[in-house]
């Protein structure tokens, strides 16, 4: 699986306004429900914040990838947003979050929505693919960034 296979060019948040993690939340929910992605952004978010109860997906060094699962899609879609800010994700590590990979997958998956999750999580190992993304100007340029540091897994 390549992050192109399930991340679009489209469903890149250059700069997320919100500052906490349910405002962050409802804010990818309201992109994929603005995109024509998803129908139901409330039945979603109720979806991701009972994840989030059994323990926080900021997975540390800055990095959160919220995940759920849902019967309306048929694939797995990926957003990623930035937060310049930070946003309070209560993170493992307790460090302030500014990458968000939100994955949703299709309710009767399983296999590929840990593939996904394994691969957004390696890609963000990566310290100065971090530091790049904070600098870059839109979401054409942050979205051509992770590209080419997926290509480095293949």
């Amino acid at each position: 699986m390549k992050i192109d296979d399930i991340l679009k060019k489209d469903s890149i948040i250059a700069n997320l306004v919100g500052t906490k993690k349910e405002e962050v939340l409802h804010e990818m929910t309201d992109f994929l429900q603005s995109q024509n992605l998803i129908q139901d952004k409330e039945t979603l978010f109720k979806t991701l914040t009972e994840r989030e109860k059994l323990g926080s997906t900021g997975i540390g060094e800055n990095v959160a990838i919220p995940h759920g699962k849902t019967d309306e899609i048929s694939q797995i879609i990926t957003v990623f947003a930035r937060s310049l800010g930070g946003v309070d994700f209560e993170a493992l590590d307790q460090k302030p979050v500014h990458f968000i990979c939100l994955v949703i997958a299709p309710s009767n998956s399983t296999g590929q929505h840990l593939k996904a999750l394994a691969r957004i999580s390696r890609i963000f190992k990566n310290q100065n693919l971090r530091d790049n993304i904070l600098k870059l100007q839109d979401a054409s340029q942050i979205y051509s960034l992770l590209l080419e540091e997926d290509s480095k897994f293949i």
